[in-house]
């Protein structure tokens, strides 16, 4: 059984992935920190939240097709 507080890190998630492809990073990225907020050992929120970080300095081009391409190792 899932717990509550992980469910809602999981709605907080799925939300914030969606504004994340809408390349609505300032949004995604609050939405990924609310979910940290609930649960700071999340994986896929942590990875987000820093692509998003990374986004918002350095923005896609338009054609963006959502995958994020590691520039260092």
């Amino acid at each position: 059984m899932i717990s509550e507080t992980k469910k809602k890190v999981l709605e907080l998630f799925n939300e914030g992935r969606k504004n994340y492809k809408l390349m609505k990073f300032d949004k995604a990225i609050d939405l990924f920190g609310k979910a940290l907020k609930l649960d700071a050992e999340d994986g896929p929120s942590k990875v987000y939240y820093a692509r998003c970080k990374h986004y918002i300095q350095n923005p896609p081009p338009e054609d963006w097709d959502g995958v994020f391409v590691m520039m260092t190792k």
